[in-house]
């Protein structure tokens, strides 16, 4: 077989299992395609030894018939996973040097599931940033071109490596997180499809934390089947996790049957947004009608609070990160600033801190301080707890109406190009306006590219979820990718 490290995740697991291909020949398929990628910044810690070692004992057990599914699959990890033995620095200076004695939950169930690491990927640092300019690597690149150009576009973020490495085939799927938005918009970006479990789906156990009540895990792959089958593997109860929930998973991927008749689908006509380009709008549209022809019955809703999502979340998110911050200082891991005669304990903090963040990150951590602190507490956190609540209730009550999901748009505009945005934070913020009330509510969301915008650049809808139902919101993505159809993929120029 060629082209290996193009196939999807259940295409490469059924030749696996025919012997029509090794899982070393995979690999080393991918770990080729990922030494000629270097322009693209995706993968920042490259483990080719470790993953060809893992990749014969995947062979050894497929022979042996014990094999789930993701046995044998090279994926990428984001950097913000801790890895046994492997950098882990969350694409921050403050963590350079730090090698993980640990393996987070999520990354030590996929290798428990046989599942082949290739190396971590770029990210935004500490996960804060929609376009993956952040990182202390540089910047992650869109394998996308806008129609002639030779600009540079963002993957998206805070996942950019990770969208950037599946979209290029340099992976067959890779891990992300999500936090307002920061799998399903690089998702969109790259033409891929981006999965945001129900918060408490996966264990947040080794992960990076930046927000610890939105934070969560999920599947970045190249079709809905594989977000399904990966995200079976990464899902689970935890005990070494507090919010991670004690409920059984089910096998999502059997429960792809594209047959949505009689789903209701919602449209929320708070994502109507003044300045929202024709052809998002138009593409919306599409979508709703595809599920439409499919048997579905769409229905306008209201979600009253969605206008006050994105300054709720710019309150809750940056306070919880200065909270979970606090603890790079210089004294137990990673970067410690060299310090002057005379210079103390609070001199060291402060230089650390300085030299180790990031501009964006001390940006936040200095709103997150200044929301929870004395005088402020009541009238910006609180007040954005008490929003947040309203939100949850908005879908709460779609829900109770009997709205299975919801469709939106993804993103509200194709991917830009890099720097356009980052020397304006209000701007970049306003990306995840579809994406971070799904964060505030807990609820699950999926990404599916569904079109290409007029210089041939992927677009994406957004699937919006009942809690703990990803198996039926799959399902509807499922539809919603073949009645799609979207098959483009990038023009190689890395």
């Amino acid at each position: 077989m060629s082209d290996l490290n193009k196939l999807t995740i259940a295409e490469a697991r059924d030749a696996l299992r025919k012997g029509e291909t090794t899982s070393v020949a995979l690999t080393e398929a991918c770990l080729a395609a990922i030494d000629r990628a270097d322009a693209l910044g995706a993968f920042v810690h490259k483990t080719p030894d470790l993953a060809l070692d893992r990749a014969k004992a995947a062979d050894a057990r497929i022979a042996a018939g014990d094999a789930p599914d993701m046995c044998g699959i090279p994926v990428g990890i984001k950097d913000l996973f801790c890895t046994e033995g492997v950098p882990s620095q969350a694409a921050s200076k403050i963590l350079e040097g730090f090698l993980p004695q640990y393996e987070s939950t999520v990354s030590s169930q996929l290798k428990d599931a046989g599942a082949v690491m290739l190396g971590k990927l770029n990210m935004d640092e500490f996960a804060m940033g929609s376009s993956n300019e952040t990182s202390v690597y540089g910047n992650a690149v869109n394998p996308w071109k806008a129609g002639n150009g030779e600009d540079l576009l963002t993957p998206g973020g805070s996942s950019g490596g990770s969208a950037s490495a599946v979209a290029a085939d340099l992976c067959l799927a890779a891990t992300g997180t999500d936090t307002g938005g920061s799998i399903r918009q690089p998702a969109a970006f790259t033409g891929t499809v981006g999965l945001k479990p129900t918060y408490g789906r996966c264990s947040r156990w080794g992960i990076v934390a930046f927000a610890s009540s939105l934070d969560q895990a999920g599947p970045m792959t190249k079709t809905v089947r594989d977000a399904a089958i990966m995200g079976r593997a990464m899902m689970g109860h935890d005990p070494k996790d507090s919010t991670s929930a004690d409920l059984a998973v089910p096998d999502f991927e059997a429960m792809l049957t594209g047959d949505i008749r009689g789903k209701v689908i919602g449209i929320p006509k708070e994502y109507r947004m003044d300045g929202m380009p024709e052809e998002i709008e138009t593409l919306w549209h599409q979508g709703a009608e595809m599920l439409r022809d499919a048997g579905a019955e769409i229905r306008d809703i209201s979600l009253p609070h969605t206008k006050y999502a994105l300054p709720a979340y710019y309150v809750i998110a940056p306070a919880e990160a200065s909270s979970n911050l606090a603890r790079y200082d210089g004294v137990r891991f990673g970067h410690r600033a060299k310090l002057g005669h005379g210079d103390g304990i609070t001199e060291m903090y402060e230089k650390t801190r300085a030299e180790g963040f990031g501009a964006e990150v001390q940006r936040r951590v200095m709103i997150g301080t200044y929301v929870l602190s004395a005088g402020f507490y009541d009238a910006y956190y609180n007040r954005a707890r008490k929003v947040r609540a309203l939100i949850k209730k908005d879908f709460d009550d779609v829900f109770a109406d009997g709205v299975d999901s919801i469709l939106t748009p993804a993103t509200p505009s194709a991917a830009f190009e890099l720097g356009k945005e980052v020397s304006d934070p209000v701007e970049m913020y306003l990306n995840d306006v579809f994406t971070v009330t799904v964060n505030l509510a807990g609820l699950p969301g999926v990404a599916v590219p569904t079109g290409l915008d007029t210089q041939g650049l992927p677009l994406g809808l957004q699937l919006i979820g009942r809690p703990w139902e990803e198996g039926d919101l799959l399902n509807t993505a499922y539809a919603l990718e073949n009645a799609a159809q979207f098959v483009a993929k990038p023009a190689k120029w890395w």
